[in-house]
């Protein structure tokens, strides 16, 4: 970065960590006592904290790996012994907290490195848009609301994006190190190691095409960035016919193929993914899942994806192609008829969002939820339109990891949505000033709004005397 942006992103940085350091400090005093998850996570934590590793003392409800218990232990204790802290305080649950809020201030930094990579040969984008789209990729409300409670999200994103930022300046050992540490915090991170591998993959396929038409005395068209999904399988099935070529790709993978077997090898050992309460995680074919995703990924990028004439252009391309998205739509009202799952902490657990989306939206007619299929098709076109400076070879790896990531849970849940929509965003075009700040905008007021509900709008159920907060 040139000697000015870095003034502005060392503004940013201090900016962030000061206001967040001010929310921080009001949601733990408010909020005090382990909240929804964090009955499980902070116990769990303060356990490591006092030296008890043994698998007798793990709570069987915790489905992750112990990764954030491990970090926070080797952050704090250090802490402690330099600052001469007391146990009550290195463990106490708003310390716990206060790692995440570092975790959050390393995805900040992140989202910048990753961008500034991806983006580097577009020239026309000014210093400004890049710590605008920073900014508002920090601010995420998914994300951003979790820095201040004790859950998985906020490291467990850190290292995925630290492994994609690796993967993507060609350190694969240490992506693959980093990999692992992101798999210490979720299971499900597997998908986005796979994705690493695959963006080799989809990049080395991409040169071998660009060469050939090269030798062949043709010029790459502007379809290069577009080909169609039909022709991509095809060209990455002649590229695997050589094997020169896939000795390549082993050679340049093998890292991640090592991080995959390893996790092949637990599922073995452990019979299944989920570490412990396996019950209520149950793995199943929720096809709508990826519909919701759509629809989660329209509402939030909706500033910088819609406009008038992005809906010109859907209704456009549906009438040249009404046998594609007639298909399309009949698929995809079948998926929901046979594939649609409700939780039972879907319906019960009146503190989340979801409860109320599908209380109040699904929920209003059986109808309901085949009638959405329209804004299904046009979510999932806008999400192309907007990748399509992408490969189509990578928009297909792409697609398959967000299959992998959503469809199995049966839980609706907007946390499993983060790590693929920031993919998305740090992945698309950056947009013009005046798009980042609508989209600024737009998260700024869902943060207000839903650090007001979680502080002030606080009820009680009737069977108990704790206080309830809504969340997402």
């Amino acid at each position: 970065m040139d000697k000015l942006e870095g003034y502005y992103f060392s503004a940013l940085f201090s900016g962030c960590f000061l206001l967040s350091s001010l929310l921080f400090s009001k949601v733990t005093r408010e909020q005090r006592d382990p909240y929804m998850d964090e009955i499980f996570h902070i116990p769990q934590a303060q356990q490591y904290c006092q030296g008890h590793f043994k698998q007798s003392q793990w709570d069987p409800m915790i489905t992750t790996p112990p990764g954030l218990y491990l970090t926070s232990v080797g952050m704090v204790k250090p802490a402690a012994w330099l600052f001469g802290w007391s146990e009550n305080v290195v463990c106490s649950s708003g310390m716990l907290r206060f790692i995440n809020l570092l975790f959050s201030l390393g995805n900040l930094y992140m989202f910048y490195l990753i961008l500034c990579r991806i983006h580097t040969k577009v020239p026309s984008v000014s210093a400004l848009r890049r710590i605008l789209c920073t900014l508002t990729l920090y601010l995420f409300p998914t994300l951003y609301f979790f820095t201040f409670l004790y859950y998985t999200d906020p490291g467990s994103t850190f290292f995925v994006l630290f492994t994609y930022l690796m993967c993507l300046y060609g350190n694969h050992k240490s992506a693959a190190l980093l990999g692992f540490c992101a798999l210490c915090f979720r299971q499900t991170n597997i998908i986005w190691i796979v994705f690493c591998a695959g963006n080799i993959i989809a990049e080395k396929v991409m040169e071998a095409w660009t060469t050939q038409l090269k030798k062949n005395d043709q010029k790459p068209s502007s379809k290069k960035a577009s080909l169609e999904t039909v022709e991509a399988v095809k060209l990455f099935i002649h590229y695997l016919l050589s094997p020169r070529n896939v000795l390549t790709l082993t050679l340049l993978t093998w890292p991640y193929i090592v991080l995959v077997l390893c996790f092949l090898g637990f599922i073995v050992i452990n019979s299944g993914i989920v570490v412990g309460d396996r019950s209520n995680h149950e793995v199943c074919l929720h096809f709508p899942q990826l519909f919701y995703f759509f629809a989660f990924t329209l509402v939030f990028s909706s500033p910088v994806v819609t406009s008038i004439q992005k809906i010109k252009d859907f209704i456009r391309s549906v009438w040249r192609r009404p046998l594609l998205y007639g298909s399309l739509a009949c698929l995809s009202l079948f998926l929901i008829w046979k594939f649609t799952y409700v939780h039972q902490y879907l319906l019960a657990d009146n503190r989340h969002y979801p409860f109320y989306v599908w209380k109040k939206i699904f929920q209003r007619h059986e109808l309901v939820k085949y009638a959405l299929v329209p804004g299904y098709v046009f979510a999932a076109w806008s999400f192309v339109d907007a990748l399509k400076t992408k490969s189509a070879l990578w928009l297909l790896m792409f697609f398959v990891c967000i299959l992998f990531a959503t469809v199995p849970q049966k839980l609706m849940e907007f946390r499993y949505f983060i790590l693929p929509y920031l993919i998305f965003r740090l992945n698309m075009p950056i947009p013009s000033t005046n798009k980042l700040f609508l989209e600024l905008a737009l998260y700024v007021s869902v943060n207000i709004l839903t650090f007001y509900l979680f502080l002030n709008k606080t009820f009680h159920w009737p069977d108990s005397e704790e206080t309830q907060r809504f969340m997402w």
